[in-house]
């Protein structure tokens, strides 16, 4: 073996060993390893799959009242009444998103949030520490207001006399040395009593030696030398410029390591920043004194974090907020202003650990049938392709294995590009959900499919009398360029739904281009490092046997395309015309409640042995209820009971779902506690990128299959993929599934099998246009899909046996993925013969394109 290959070898063991150290628990030896080195280890599940946390938040009317007066006194009762009511207005819609964009950043944790009833919002966030719930809860709370204000210009003087008439804040004390700076007095006001109330007392403080009611006082915390110490400021309530210019904010490190937080202003907040800085400055518009120095106040919350002193202007729209922060204070800090201020403040009123919304025996049958499907495609592909078969299912493993460090790469580069992974905070592997294993279940298809291609390429060499090396050159040289466009294609609308779109559509897109970079590298290069080290010598031919079921076919399928896109189209309008139409009258008869909201019930019971979710979803199905999210919740406080959570579409669909498990578990003697109307867990803006994200990756597709092919050609790829979402959604609709996120994976996962399945045929098109003469273009689409029709059945057979596992195994919850996905293969086979080729046909008017019009008329 020689030097590079060994260098070789030796890149694959340190990639395997590093991904198998992301996925070592996190309390381990090597998990606290990889956290010291900012690496976060394990693996992460999702809300569907493990459970996790869940919070209902209110705006806080009370804080919103106490706030407007303490900035108004002298307001009347009415007055106040119609200001609190004014801030009220759109608030829970604002706060939604606000909320969802904080806690889910970069995509990884896809969380589960929707619109209650009276103003409150329910969060349920995947299993997460301690410490982490400490930290969601702080993002939770934070209303983000930032101020920036101008500090009284002899607030150094007026301080002073506060000092020698020795008057401190309630809470505080003069710390000693000398220094006009306070220290906690915790004996005095205990950190629980600075409420609210607390503070907007506190901000009154010294009225009698500043008077003037313009100005408040405000404490700016620091540590010096071990001590917390606040410095006292009088500065001004009101704000020259605020957060809602803001266009980013990063965390950077200064002085030795020191956190601090630079933000920057879009064009609008620059040109007000120069202008403010401009007219504070020695010798400005509002401070012509050039000896003396203005400080402008960075006030985040009513919190004083620091009053740098203006000393010019300053131009570019870039600013500092220093304090005494941890790395993790500052990146989260940093992360909330990013996602935007709140439009109230909110208050956590409960609290309460979920089940997973899936059901913990629908996701352990899942996994069963996960695993036999994969079983199942490993013993066949040895069984059918034998020695090379081994070699096919040895890359497959290594996919699965090598996912946690793509997904972790992909994740870290994806968020430094579109936002989302501040500097300092680490990387981490998004959650496991469904959507992310539909990526992964993609990213398997195509690993087999390559496998397969490569494998059906050699087979072709060898039948034209190739030796073993130049047969396994030629195979893997000619099926490079389909497995490059594929992949290649597939990756640019994942890279484009992750920068549109948000939540599962992120999760989906990082996992789905993780997995395909990995195949890209173990189908190319690794396999073929191992046929390399077979090649040495004088190589058996018997390495490469394979068994062969279907030998070379001419079948005439243009020849149908007329009826087929007849009846294929005829499907379609059929199928949407009737969603429509129910859809117009009852959005509840089309959509889950996922996208439409609902009705809300919690139920006690007293039986210990309490219904698993999928004994309980049958009943509810038996009922008539269609997609009903079932949950058992449970509240923290010690000795609380557990409660069933059912979420459907109506009151009525409630009635019917307490009427069925009520009848169906007699001994539990379920009783309804509360029932309320609840918002959907897709709000418009998730709707609205989403939608964009989808729409944007199409575009995408057709301009690089253009540029690799021909325009042409894109056009039908994307037609093709078009008509199999639409096939796909219509048929799950007749079938009696509701469109909800389960749906929403499985579409996902059919653009991209669609689409590697179009371009495969295409690839053999264009070869052949280069290659064949004295045939019609019409001959031409026909040989190619003879050629490539081997590898399309057997790719399929492949990829059809896991999906039956999953079909006939998952689970009640799952069924609906997997139905989806039997459709969409269905379709994607059928579309890329009978609507993908026949609209490239019918672009060229059924002539050869330019690729092949020199050799063929």
């Amino acid at each position: 073996m020689d030097k590079s290959a060994i260098w070789k070898w030796l890149i694959l063991v340190v990639l395997v060993v590093v991904s198998c150290t992301l996925i070592a628990p996190k309390d381990s030896s090597v998990g606290k390893m990889m956290d010291g080195l900012g690496i976060k280890s394990g693996i992460g599940y999702g809300l569907d799959i493990r459970g996790g946390v869940s919070f209902v938040v209110k705006i806080d009317e009370e804080q919103i009242r106490d706030q407007l007066k303490g900035e108004s006194p002298d307001i009347t009762v009415s007055e106040l009444d119609a200001k609190v009511q004014k801030a009220l207005e759109g608030s829970q819609a604002r706060s939604l998103e606000v909320i969802r964009n904080r806690i889910d950043t970069l995509g990884l944790s896809e969380p589960v949030i929707y619109p209650g009833k009276d103003n409150t919002i329910v969060i349920q966030l995947p299993g997460i520490s301690t410490n982490k719930q400490a930290e969601a809860e702080d993002a939770i709370r934070r209303v983000a207001f930032l101020e920036f204000r101008v500090v009284h210009k002899r607030s150094r003087d007026l301080i002073a006399k506060l000092f020698e008439k020795v008057k401190a804040p309630d809470g505080y004390k003069i710390a000693a040395g000398g220094e006009d700076v306070y220290v906690r007095d915790i004996k005095a006001v205990p950190d629980e009593k600075m409420d609210s109330a607390f503070h907007t007392r506190q901000r009154q403080f010294g009225q009698d030696v500043v008077r003037d009611a313009e100005y408040e006082f405000l404490l700016e915390k620091d540590v010096k030398q071990g001590l917390t110490i606040y410095r006292p400021y009088f500065v001004k309530r009101r704000a020259e410029l605020t957060g809602d210019l803001l266009k980013s904010a990063r965390v950077d490190y200064k002085n030795l390591g020191t956190p601090v937080i630079d933000i920057e202003f879009d064009s609008r907040g620059a040109k007000k920043f120069a202008s403010i800085t401009s007219d504070y400055a020695p010798g400005g518009a509002k401070n012509p004194d050039p000896n003396n120095y203005y400080q402008l106040a960075i006030v985040l919350d009513g919190t004083l974090y620091s009053a740098p002193r203006i000393n010019e202007a300053i131009y570019g729209g870039r600013a500092e907020i220093s304090g005494s922060f941890t790395p993790q204070e500052a990146i989260l800090l940093a992360n909330i202003l990013n996602a935007g201020s709140l439009p109230a403040p909110v208050k956590i009123m409960e609290r309460r650990i979920v089940d997973p919304t899936l059901g913990t025996d629908a996701v352990n049958s899942g996994i069963k049938a996960g695993v036999y499907g994969c079983v199942a495609i490993v013993v066949l592909m040895a069984g059918y392709y034998l020695l090379n078969g081994l070699l096919a299912d040895f890359a497959l493993i290594l996919n699965v294995v090598l996912l946690p460090l793509g997904a972790i790469l992909v994740a870290g580069f994806l968020g430094m590009i579109f936002g989302g992974l501040q500097g300092g905070g680490g990387l981490a592997l998004p959650v496991l959900t469904l959507p992310g294993i539909a990526g992964i279940a993609l990213t398997i298809g195509m690993a087999v499919d390559t496998n397969v291609l490569i494998l059906e390429r050699m087979r072709e060499e060898l039948k034209s009398g190739k030796g073993f090396k130049a047969a396994v050159d030629a195979g893997f040289t000619h099926a490079f360029s389909a497995i490059f466009d594929s992949h290649v294609t597939t990756i640019i609308s994942g890279i484009i739904m992750f920068a549109v779109g948000t939540g599962a559509i992120r999760g989906y897109s990082i996992t789905l281009t993780a997995g395909l970079l990995i195949n890209l590298y173990t189908a190319v290069f690794v396999t073929r490092m191992c046929y390399d080290s077979r090649s040495k010598g004088t190589p058996n031919l018997n390495l490469l046997k394979m068994f062969s079921l279907l030998g070379e076919t001419s079948i005439r399928f243009i020849s149908k395309w007329k009826i087929a896109i007849v009846t294929s189209w005829a499907i379609i309008i059929v199928s949407w015309a009737m969603m429509i139409n129910a859809g117009l009258k009852d959005p509840t008869k089309v959509f889950g409640v996922d996208f439409t909201g609902g009705t809300s019930i919690s139920l006690s019971f007293e039986n210990k042995e309490k219904p698993s979710v999928e004994a309980i979803r049958t009943a509810i199905a038996s009922a008539g209820v269609r997609d009903a999210m079932i949950q058992y919740q449970k509240a923290m406080e010690a000795g609380s009971r557990e409660l069933l959570m059912v979420k459907v579409a109506t009151p009525k669909e409630g009635k019917d779902a307490f009427t069925a498990v009520a009848e169906k578990f007699p001994t539990a003697h379920f009783t309804i506690m509360q029932q309320d109307d609840v918002g959907p867990q897709v709000g418009s803006d998730l709707k609205r990128k989403g939608m964009w994200a989808m729409v944007l990756a199409l575009v995408a597709m057709v301009v690089y299959i253009a540029i690799r092919f021909e325009f042409g050609f894109g056009l039908g790829a994307v037609v093709a993929t078009v008509h199999d979402v639409l096939m796909t959604v219509g048929v799950c609709y007749l079938a009696g599934f509701q469109f909800n996120m389960t749906i929403l994976a499985a579409v996902l996962t059919i653009i991209g099998y669609s689409l590697n399945d179009t371009i495969v045929i295409f690839d053999r098109i264009r070869e052949n246009l280069r290659k064949v003469q004295n045939k019609s273009f019409v001959e031409i689409c026909d040989l190619s899909i003879n050629e490539t029709l081997a590898r399309t059945l057997l790719t399929t057979f492949f990829t059809f046996i896991s999906v039956f596992f999953l079909y006939f195994m998952g689970g009640g919850a799952v069924r609906g993925f997997s139905f989806a996905m039997l459709i969409g293969m269905i379709s994607g086979i059928y579309s890329t013969v009978y609507i993908a080729t026949p609209i490239t046909l019918l672009w060229y008017r059924f002539k050869a394109p330019d690729m092949g019009r020199n050799k063929v008329q």
